[in-house]
């Protein structure tokens, strides 16, 4: 698993849950979806509800991937997988980010995605469709 990359593709209410980094200086304040590094020993699945949990502070349960593996820098690729939180009651919170939002599918194509995120955008159109 060395080099995979997860990220959470978090739908409520028809809205996608996006995080603004704070960190490296070079994509501060552009957005991406919540998730993370494979560690050994992980599957995707367990390390992305780990990474929801760290970064977010919430329960996910981890669906179907979606959308096709995004190249990355390095070597590394990037899987995204529908995801949904456990608890209904729950609100997640920036842990490790500047901010969190729900953005709707009139609103993707006008946020500042991280490059591999902005890949993404058709599958994600048609998760939210």
């Amino acid at each position: 698993m060395d080099g995979v990359i997860v990220g959470a593709a978090l739908v409520r209410e028809g809205k996608l849950l996006a995080q603004q980094r704070a960190w490296p200086p070079h994509h501060a304040g552009q957005w991406e979806l919540p998730g993370g590094r494979v560690e050994a020993g992980e599957t995707e699945a367990f390390a992305l509800a780990r990474e929801c949990q760290e970064e977010l502070d919430v329960v996910v349960t981890v669906g179907a991937r979606v959308g096709p593996e995004v190249p990355l820098p390095g070597g590394k690729v990037l899987r995204v997988y529908a995801a949904e939180l456990i608890s209904p009651g729950a609100e997640p919170r920036a842990v490790e980010h500047t901010a969190l939002r729900w953005v709707g599918p009139d609103e993707l194509d006008d946020i500042d995605w991280l490059p591999a995120d902005r890949d993404l955008l058709p599958a994600l159109h048609g998760l939210l469709a």
